[in-house]
């Protein structure tokens, strides 16, 4: 117990990789309030259950579903899990494949190793988005899933989504869309990507990401109620008879401060939130450009750069909480607790880092 007095958590005042932030504090609020609840059990707890349906409809209207359906996952992980569930148990193949473009989330090499699905990872264009004419030669009367990402994590992209459902839908595959980050900043976009858009089946979608929700509060949703008949199993000795989420005992934390975070900020909070979001990511993609890095454009909150190793380690060294994408480039995202204030003292440090690196060493003599 003392061991826990004595430390403090993390602030953010350094933290520029994480897709996680600071929850809005009447999320934190109401986080604290619902802590011990269980939504695994509505029949025990039936005031949580009742916010669990009310944050199931408020991520409907996000996401342009009309009657929504689906529950609040512990995050992306186990959404995206779930998402290949429910396309594994619904196909007719006994050996079913997923396909996914190369940007996809490592969660779904988890999901095929546990489920024992064939995951097929295709490549990306030159605008780091799914390659259609790859996914077109790739999926076959085998498949049974399709995935698009709406917000890539390492460059914020948003694959074309409508052109996928129609691969999709010609092989009688589910298109499922992860915008697990980009679900929140999307709305205010001319992107095309949710179940308004296209032939959707399945979603994930996060609170406590660009939503502001107190972690974990992730988000599965379904465009019909009867997919998650698919995950459902029977449980004998709780007051409800079944349940179609992954985990069973779940904290009631993460569904209440959804309902808080959407409730005090969609949609205009959110709004203004993406607004300054970009602007952010905008003013340092064009800061790094001036000092002669490669910056690939952001389209949403993210900057991608080519720093070298050495400055990344560096400005690590200085307590920078930075990370790289799989080719190496510096990973910033302007997630809602990063300021223009954070964004200019890290420049200053990048620049400080930059002249002691052209500083010639001299001995004496």
């Amino acid at each position: 117990m003392d061991a826990v007095r004595e430390v403090e958590p993390q602030d953010f005042d350094r933290v520029l990789s994480s897709m996680c932030t600071e929850p809005h504090p009447v999320a934190r609020d109401a986080a604290e309030r619902f802590l011990a609840t269980n939504p695994g059990d509505p029949g025990t707890y039936p005031q949580v259950a009742e916010l669990e349906r009310e944050a199931i409809s408020l991520l409907g209207e996000v996401a342009g579903l009309e009657d929504p359906a689906g529950y609040v996952a512990s995050g992306g992980t186990e959404a995206n899990i779930q998402a290949v569930r429910i396309a594994r148990e619904r196909a007719d193949s006994r050996t079913p494949n997923v396909v996914m473009p190369e940007s996809g989330h490592f969660s779904f090499q988890k999901a095929a190793d546990l489920l024992e699905v064939e995951l097929r990872i295709v490549p990306t264009d030159d605008d780091h988005r799914a390659d259609l004419a790859a996914v077109r030669s790739c999926v076959d009367s085998d498949t049974a899933l399709v995935v698009g990402v709406a917000g890539t994590t390492e460059y914020g992209r948003v694959d074309p989504i409508p052109e996928l459902g129609r691969v999709a839908r010609s092989v009688d595959a589910m298109l499922h869309v992860d915008a697990a980050w980009g679900g929140f900043v999307l709305p205010f976009t001319d992107d095309e990507w949710h179940f308004g858009h296209a032939p959707v089946d399945t979603m994930t979608i996060d609170p406590h990401k660009m939503g502001q929700a107190a972690v974990p509060a992730g988000g599965l949703l379904v465009r019909s109620a009867d997919l998650l008949d698919h995950l459902a199993v029977d449980t004998p000795y709780l007051e409800s008879t079944s349940q179609a989420t992954l985990t069973g005992t779940r904290s009631g934390a993460g569904v209440a401060s959804a309902v808080a975070a959407m409730e005090a900020l969609w949609p205009d909070g959110y709004r203004r939130q993406y607004v300054r979001s970009q602007n952010n990511a905008e003013w340092l993609a064009e800061a790094l450009e001036k000092r002669g890095y490669e910056v690939v454009d952001p389209t949403l909150p993210l900057v991608a750069a080519s720093v070298p190793r050495s400055t990344f380690d560096a400005l690590r060294a200085r307590g920078w909480r930075i990370s790289r994408t799989a080719t190496g480039e510096l990973r910033v995202v302007c997630m809602p607790h990063v300021t223009r204030e954070m964004l200019a003292s890290f420049i200053g440090d990048l620049d400080r880092l930059e002249v002691r690196a052209s500083v010639p060493i001299t001995s004496d003599d």
